[in-house]
């Protein structure tokens, strides 16, 4: 179920004041663009923005070698199926050479390019508006309260620019969001939290097309083994394998392929850490000797 111990955890009883309370805050935004990853909770805010605002939002994904194509591609049918405005747009994080040394600060680099390209998109969207409707186009994120107490730097160049949060400004944990969206039909509603291909690469080693490619292709090819909750970190030629604890046993089961797997992305070393998925664990080399 995208969990890491395997059970899926007791649901707030109920979430209906909290999309009340989103469903009105959106519909006195006016028009809205929605940066929507491919995670629950951006989907989650396209989906509530649609029922709020109809074609008054836009949801839009973007691509870039950082991002699974398979990622895009669930966002596109989820448009289809919930009948929500949506467009594919690329970004260029790898011409900013912030982004690109992967100091502490990458996901400021990354998203300051993500909100850059959405800027002329918000303002397209208020210079279509019917006359008496041109304002501003508001910029909206998938953050949630969650997120608030964790090491994103991203949330800055977010302030930096306006962009809106209404999901947290609403109150929305994690769980609430899964229940939302389960309480909704989305069918994203258990999937396993991701972030960008980046993520993967430790600070201070350079993020390259290259590398992302690798990544990308050794987490593809183990997911493709049944193994839908991971993470690849990358260390040079040598792959660390992070799984939840509960299939630890199972990679051991298939150690063959696993490591087919990993060499077969172009990795020479194939590991597995007995601590198990810890999203963001690479977090915690910030501020040690390692990191400048």
């Amino acid at each position: 179920m995208g969990w890491h111990d395997g059970v899926v955890p007791a649901f707030p009883v109920d979430v209906g004041d909290k999309l009340s309370r989103l469903r009105g805050d959106l519909a006195r935004s006016g028009r809205l663009v929605v940066a929507c990853s491919g995670g629950v909770d951006s989907c989650l805010l396209a989906v509530v923005a649609h029922q709020a605002l109809g074609p008054s939002a836009l949801a839009v994904t973007a691509v870039s070698p950082a991002v699974p194509p398979e990622e895009v591609a669930q966002v596109e049918a989820l448009a289809a199926d919930f009948g929500f405005r949506w467009r594919a747009v690329e970004t260029a994080e790898l011409a900013r050479p912030g982004y690109v040394a992967n100091a502490g600060d990458r996901c400021y680099h990354c998203r300051s390019e993500l909100f850059d390209v959405l800027a002329p998109i918000a303002a397209a969207e208020g210079a279509a508006a019917p006359g008496a409707d041109r304002e501003p186009v508001a910029i909206a994120v998938g953050t949630i309260v969650d997120d608030l107490a964790d090491h994103r730097p991203g949330q800055r160049a977010a302030a930096e620019r306006g962009v809106r949060t209404p999901l947290a400004d609403a109150g929305f944990t994690k769980a609430d969001v899964r229940a939302a969206a389960r309480q909704l039909g989305l069918p994203v509603w258990d999937k396993p939290a991701a972030a960008c291909l980046a993520s993967r690469i430790p600070y201070g080693t350079p993020v390259t097309l290259g590398t992302l490619d690798r990544v990308g292709r050794a987490e593809a090819a183990v997911r493709a083994l049944g193994f839908p909750d991971l993470r690849v970190r990358h260390y040079g030629d040598l792959a660390r394998l992070e799984v939840p604890l509960a299939d630890l046993a199972r990679v051991l089961e298939r150690r063959a392929d696993v490591v087919a797997a990993l060499t077969g992305a172009g990795y020479l070393y194939a590991t597995l850490d007995l601590e198990g998925l810890r999203s963001g664990n690479l977090n915690a080399a910030l501020g040690s000797d390692r990191v400048r």
